[in-house]
């Protein structure tokens, strides 16, 4: 039987590259999808999210050597089709969260997946998504 799915934000991927409170909890979750060849999903709009604000508080350089780790991680990383942008839209204009997070959120939906995160802006969907919170 196949696990539950996982959906990562970017929040999650900062807090175990920043080695924060809840990096353990994404490092199992990461070792599990590599051990059983079920990968986690992130959305192409939180890569670039992720990719900003490492450039931006550490460096090119830094991205760099991520980046490169990233191609070896078992995360699909999903393309912002038109679904959904469609229900990110929905998501932003209700709630006030990022675009990226509104990304997340939609992906999570979209794929009936768990969204792991430590992110506040994501609390008022914990009805329509499931939701890990990261401590």
């Amino acid at each position: 039987m196949p696990a539950a799915q996982v959906v990562l934000d970017s929040h999650a991927l900062l807090k175990l590259l920043r080695d924060e409170p809840g990096a353990d909890t994404v490092a199992q979750i990461l070792e599990r999808a590599g051990e059983r060849d079920e990968p986690v999903h992130m959305t192409e709009v939180n890569y670039a999210e992720l990719q900003y604000i490492i450039r931006r508080k550490d460096g090119d350089g830094m991205w760099a050597a991520i980046a490169a780790e990233l191609k070896a991680a078992p995360v699909q990383f999903h393309p912002a089709t038109r679904a959904l942008a469609d229900q990110a839209a929905l998501y932003k204009a209700a709630h006030k969260m990022s675009l990226a997070d509104a990304f997340a959120a939609a992906l999570a939906k979209e794929r009936k997946a768990e969204l792991v995160t430590g992110d506040p802006e994501f609390k008022p969907l914990e009805k329509e998504i499931r939701i890990r919170w990261l401590n």
